[in-house]
């Protein structure tokens, strides 16, 4: 079992800056991927921003040029600094890692709790 612990975001004026922060606990061999997620109420949750344990980093269009994705901690962990925002990002933010096991070497995607973020004009 897996638990991702996320921290930070709250609660900004438009043109503000925010950091979310995971850390994964738990039988973790590697993690392939670390991605956030963000999901507004009736809608399914949308790809943000993510980050591979060979460094590469993939963005949303929506994100591009203002969040940077950052993966710490040997690569347990993962960094979302997020400026230049905007109303349209508010939302709940979910971390999501694909972890590989010690025991199975078998590939499992888990989910954060979700943590708030709040874009005020």
């Amino acid at each position: 079992q897996v638990d991702l612990a996320e921290s930070g975001g709250g609660s900004v004026r438009t043109g503000g800056s925010l950091g979310l922060s995971c850390v994964a606990s738990g039988q973790i061999f590697n993690i392939a991927t670390m991605a956030w997620y963000r999901q507004t109420p009736g809608n399914e949750r949308e790809f943000l921003a993510r980050a591979r344990d060979d460094g590469q980093t993939t963005y949303a269009p929506s994100v591009k040029g203002r969040f940077t994705i950052t993966r710490l901690g040997a690569g347990h962990a993962v960094y979302l600094n997020m400026v230049d925002l905007k109303p349209e990002d508010t939302g709940t933010y979910y971390c999501n890692a694909d972890v590989t096991a010690p025991t199975t070497y078998t590939p499992n995607t888990y989910w954060g709790q979700g943590i708030q973020v709040t874009v005020s004009t």
